[in-house]
């Protein structure tokens, strides 16, 4: 079993943050409507907009579940990242964290990883930049993140 790549870690911390925490309850993220307009708790984990408030904690522990979710989609639908530098699978688990398993599985980004073809796959991941129907600033500076990885044993 593949583990979770640190890099994959570290950019979904770094692009989702922990958010939403009231100063009436410091040490606790509660839910928020995303900029693409989903309920989401901690470090961009789906939720009901019911859900209690939860520590870091308990959102680093729902992260390492979704990112463990996110590679294995990944790894299902792009077997070459399984032989490929750990930077390659940690930017294509980042995405499909972020954009769902469903998007990568249906993409011509899948095409072009599966061929090794990587500058074409960098180009592909540089068209998911919108949320809600217009350019998102954080998604622009999240694709390009990947791209570094993905790109730098290339």
């Amino acid at each position: 079993m593949i583990a979770v790549p640190q890099a994959a870690i570290d950019l979904a911390k770094r692009f989702e943050g922990f958010h939403r925490v009231p100063r009436a309850d410091p040490g606790r993220a509660h839910p928020y409507v995303c900029p693409a307009g989903y309920w989401t708790i901690g470090y961009g984990h789906l939720c009901d907009p019911k859900h209690p408030p939860v520590t870091e904690a308990e959102a680093e522990a729902y992260l390492a579940a979704d990112l463990m979710t996110a590679l294995n989609a990944t790894l299902r639908h792009c077997p070459v990242l399984a032989t490929e530098p750990e930077g390659r699978l940690a930017a294509i688990s980042d995405f499909t964290f972020n954009l769902g398993a469903g998007r990568l599985q249906t993409s011509t980004l899948r095409r072009r990883l599966n061929q090794r073809d990587w500058p074409s796959a960098a180009s592909e991941l540089r068209r998911w930049i919108y949320g809600g129907g217009k350019v998102l600033p954080g998604l622009v500076t999240r694709r390009e993140a990947e791209i570094a990885l993905l790109l730098r044993n290339a």
